[in-house]
């Protein structure tokens, strides 16, 4: 860890923050594109089997498919009420 400002610890955090060396930055040929150094967060494992999240999630996104032609229709009828 390294003394960040005001007093502070600095510490990197990753797909947040990192503290990049020169050599870091010569490494990637002076290229500054954050994710080459900051890189991902790490995912927890949720111990979902792949199949039967795709199906839950499938039927979410149907549901919510569903509810955005809803709202749509009723936004159009409220723009036609007021002569839109």
């Amino acid at each position: 860890m390294k003394k960040g400002g005001e007093g502070g610890i600095y510490k990197d955090i990753p797909g947040f923050c990192k503290s990049a060396t020169i050599e870091d930055i010569c490494a990637h040929g002076y290229v500054l594109t954050p994710g080459r150094y900051v890189g991902a967060e790490e995912l927890e494992d949720d111990d979902e089997p792949f199949d039967e999240k795709m199906k839950r999630l499938s039927v979410k996104l149907e549901e919510q498919f569903e509810e955005s032609t809803k709202l749509e229709e009723a936004i159009k009828n409220n723009l036609k009420e007021l002569g839109f």
